[in-house]
């Protein structure tokens, strides 16, 4: 198996806790996934650094995930969900405990809808955090004009997401070409089998689509676990992932650039 080499980000996991309730709006309501169980998967990896995301089920209340992030002490950073309601006080709170990015989910089950997206960032990003997107990449064509004119970075979730996957000629995925070559968005490498129509453990249909932007713009790429896989009962082990961020980055001095320098450089560690 790969080893990944010290400083190793993982980029997207979430927690649950049937203690804490969910949002009414709520799609998915996985079972419970803890800290400690995360701790395994570092483990196994050798994994040392980590962004815990706010995941849907929980809405606008971050607390889980807050409470996950201080347990994991100070390489752990966060992506949270906040509506243009959020107060500044509230905002500034997260920001010291070391969150970064505020979340946008534009399929089932989000919190916050595309019209608040440009208010929300720039007041997130007077702090300096960026936005994360998941969305149907399909739609990203359509959207491109929005996306190009927010104030910070932008981070896009699971290879784009396409649903199903696209040809690296559709316009969709030239629009994500374009938005990663104007220099301010990240696109994280993981989750292929929540687009896929193709079969595991490789995915063909998203893996030439992960070559290509790792081809156009290795300095911008994020490898994550999505742990524990919310919704799929078929879960990936650890050493599969590890492969195949291993086949998409192409060789290992990427592949570690990809784990250690890209993160580090977007989330302060």
């Amino acid at each position: 198996m790969f080893d990944f080499p010290n400083g190793s980000c993982d980029t997207h996991v979430h927690f649950y806790d049937r203690r804490w309730q969910a949002a009414a709006s709520a799609v998915l309501r996985p079972p419970d996934a803890s800290v400690d169980e995360y701790r395994q998967i570092q483990k196994a990896l050798g994994l040392t650094r980590v962004v815990v995301v706010q995941p849907t089920t929980y809405g606008l209340d971050n607390g889980l995930q807050l409470v996950a992030m201080k347990a994991l002490g100070s390489q752990a950073r966060g992506v949270m969900v906040v509506d243009e309601g959020a107060s500044t006080a509230e905002l500034e709170r997260m920001s010291a405990l070391g969150v970064r990015g505020a979340r946008f989910h534009m399929l089932p089950g989000g919190a916050v809808p595309w019209s608040q997206l440009a208010t929300v960032a720039a007041r997130v990003g007077e702090l300096g955090w960026h936005i994360q997107l998941q969305l149907d990449g399909r739609e990203l064509a359509d959207r491109l004009d929005t996306l190009l004119a927010l104030p910070g970075n932008l981070v896009i979730d699971h290879v784009g997401r396409f649903m199903p996957p696209v040809s690296t000629g559709h316009r969709s995925f030239r629009a994500l070409r374009t938005l990663v070559e104007a220099g301010r968005c990240w696109v994280k490498l993981s989750a292929p089998y929540e687009s896929s129509i193709e079969n595991p453990p490789d995915y063909p249909d998203v893996a030439v689509l992960a070559g290509a932007l790792v081809a156009q713009a290795p300095e911008r790429m994020l490898w994550a676990s999505n742990w524990p896989h919310p919704g799929h009962d078929d879960k990936p082990q650890p050493e599969s992932l590890a492969a195949l961020g291993l086949e998409w980055a192409g060789d290992e001095g990427t592949m570690n650039r990809i784990l250690v320098d890209n993160p580090a450089e977007l989330y302060g560690f």
